[in-house]
């Protein structure tokens, strides 16, 4: 066992038990143990459970707690993996900007680290979006093109990057913490036995090792923390939409094209019924640059009516918390935060919403912050470009009567 305790110290004080938070030490008599002392007639027990939390030997008096941890090996030969690659999402054909904007999150890594920026292209008729990749910071865009990955199944397009990251063994990848990149990651990070970080809001590269320091939010928001993946590879995160800016389209950059055949003939159990496309935003929220969100100060789905105007009359589009989205006010499709859409617009107007950590992390990169709440203690005037503290349903009216003058 990598942790013991050495019996000719312990003194049986029961220190050590106190500091134990998993409750897997006692006090046994030294006669039951068989560990006689000239002086102490009990020992401290280490049962079965230790996790090797450490917690215990700082606190023996006696130094009679030993722990000994053993080395960890890499589980694959890390120096066989090479280069960054981003996965290129696309629906129906068309780029989704996650990916651009990973290409130039990835650009910048990729030059630290001296190697390549890789891009993954997978679907039907997509081989010509491969320049657009190229013309984003990609150096190679592998494209694999087939009937069945055409639109999003987990199963097929699980199998494609297995296939790819087996055969180019790349040493991180990259995805968007889409519906599609949340779905996808997972089940290809379980598959192919590494880590993978979610929803990170800040990636940097070791320029030597190639270790990724993925930096994401953690206990509901309060701290930050960096993990990285020491022995496994690839290296996996996924990053949501407008937490990285995309480089600008350099027509004359220069890449190469390899188009990958797709593995075997592997079919779904799953197939695509029908699309129903979300009719209840007239802007996209994700692309917005004028966005309105309500929250619980609304007090009922009704009064969501004046959030719409509003948004209206700016040009925007409605967004809100995720407490109105749980009170079954607005759908889903609408929240901003941290388990729902993460913004950057030019203007958020946040309308009866009290800021707490989880919303603030969806929006508090947006350029200008418009805060309306009457409690003018509200964690969202910590973070506002501007405040006002007023009933929204005074203040509101006001602003749409001022608008349309």
């Amino acid at each position: 066992m990598p942790i013991k305790i050495i019996a000719d110290k312990c003194s049986g004080c029961t220190k050590c038990v106190k500091a134990c938070p998993f409750d897997v030490i006692e006090i046994k008599s030294r006669e039951e143990t068989g560990q006689s002392h000239p002086r102490f007639k009990t020992i401290a027990v280490i049962n079965e459970g230790c996790n090797l939390c450490g917690a215990c030997a700082p606190e023996c008096p006696f130094d009679a707690i030993e722990i000994t941890k053993e080395e960890k090996k890499a589980k694959v030969p890390l120096k066989e993996y090479k280069n960054i690659w981003v996965f290129a999402e696309q629906k129906e054909g068309s780029l989704e900007e996650v990916g651009l904007e990973l290409l130039g999150k990835g650009r910048g890594l990729a030059d630290k680290r001296g190697c390549r920026l890789e891009a993954v292209l997978l679907g039907e008729g997509v081989k010509d979006k491969a320049g657009e990749l190229i013309a984003r910071g990609a150096d190679r865009v592998y494209v694999m093109e087939d009937k069945l990955l055409k639109d999003f199944l987990d199963e097929p397009y699980t199998a494609a990057m297995i296939h790819l990251i087996e055969k180019h063994k790349p040493e991180t990848v990259l995805m968007g913490a889409t519906t599609i990149g949340r779905a996808f990651a997972s089940r290809l990070a379980a598959r192919i036995d590494t880590g993978l970080t979610a929803d990170c809001t800040e990636l940097d590269v070791d320029a030597e090792s190639g270790l990724l320091y993925q930096t994401r939010p953690a206990f509901g928001g309060n701290i930050m923390a960096t993990i990285f993946t020491e022995h496994h590879r690839p290296q996996m995160a996924t990053v949501r939409h407008k937490v990285f800016k995309p480089l600008k389209a350099d027509s004359s950059r220069k890449g190469e094209v390899i188009e990958e055949k797709y593995p075997g003939k592997f079919s779904s159990v799953a197939k695509i019924v029908e699309f129903v496309k979300d009719e209840t935003q007239e802007v996209n929220l994700a692309d917005a640059d004028i966005i309105v969100s309500g929250g619980r100060g609304l007090g009922k789905p009704e009064n969501f009516e004046l959030i719409k105007e509003l948004a209206r009359a700016l040009g925007g589009a409605v967004g809100s918390s995720r407490a109105a989205v749980d009170a079954g006010w607005i759908p889903y499709s609408h929240q901003v935060g941290q388990t729902g859409r993460t913004v950057a617009p030019k203007i958020y107007v946040a309308v009866g919403i009290s800021g707490a950590i989880q919303h603030q992390v969806g929006m508090n990169s947006s350029d200008t912050i418009i805060a309306i709440n009457k409690d003018g203690n509200a964690p969202i005037f910590d973070i506002a470009s501007y405040g006002i503290v007023g009933d929204l349903f005074e203040v509101v009216p006001q602003l749409l009567k001022k608008l349309k003058s």
